[in-house]
């Protein structure tokens, strides 16, 4: 597959530098070179990109406020000189950090992480439409703590929803597996015909339904609500049971 990607960074050299590497891998393809945000902004509005290597300290306008501005499916790789940037760099979502200056290897390295997850997205975005009883995935892999990890669809509960990140409670875990993604996204990852969402910001498995009270399910000592806008199709499923 290509990837069609960009970059953004407010030295020259730096975009030059990133840019050079970008010639000598394959599956990349070199859409837009930005020397700020701004411009950025703009040209991606107006041709998006797949993937976008963005430089975090600018002026006016920083990377890290221009990640919350592009559309949700162009995804991250920060480039930075200082790695204290790290930690919001992963809330933002990134798919990898490379710190300055930076090496052709680690740069190879980030581009072949960004490679797998689009074809993840792009496996899952191919069976998801034409998936029967028998055909529907049985695992799913999400991103968590710069890994992707692989999780069982049959050990998943619930799954809660935050601002820019969603917890997956299994039954294998006492913790939950924090993943930076929407509710949207993995959403649309998850079988519909295994898994409901009851609430803005929560989807549970049908079949790991054993208690409801009042308007919530109840999985032991957590009381998940149904929202007013999901009622009627939590109804209908309880009806076709």
């Amino acid at each position: 597959m290509i990837i069609k990607c960009a970059i953004v960074d407010d030295e020259p050299l730096a975009v030059e530098l990133l840019a050079s590497y970008v010639k000598k891998i394959p599956f990349l393809e070199l859409c837009g070179k930005y020397n700020n945000a701004t411009d950025a902004l703009h040209g991606i509005g107006e041709a998006p990109v797949d993937l976008l290597f963005l430089d975090i300290q600018m002026p006016e306008l920083n990377g890290l406020e221009l990640s919350r501005m592009v559309p949700e499916d162009t995804r991250i790789v920060f480039t930075t000189a200082f790695d204290q940037y790290a930690v919001d760099g992963f809330r933002a979502n990134a798919l990898d950090y490379l710190l300055k200056p930076i090496s052709y290897a680690d740069f190879m390295e980030a581009c072949n992480k960004a490679l797998q997850w689009f074809q993840l997205v792009q496996q899952s975005e191919q069976t998801a439409p034409v998936a029967t009883v028998e055909e529907e995935p049985r695992s799913i892999f999400v991103k968590s703590e710069y890994k992707l990890l692989q999780i069982n669809l049959d050990d998943i509960r619930y799954i809660e929803g935050l601002k820019d990140y969603v917890k997956i409670y299994t039954e294998q875990s006492p913790h939950p597996i924090l993943s930076l993604m929407n509710m949207k996204a993995i959403e649309q990852m998850l079988p519909a015909s295994r898994f409901i969402r009851v609430h803005r910001s929560f989807i549970v498995q049908k079949s790991k339904i054993r208690e409801i009270e009042r308007n919530r399910i109840v999985f032991g000592d957590v009381y998940i609500p149904i929202g007013d806008s999901y009622k009627q199709a939590f109804q209908d499923f309880i009806n076709a049971k």
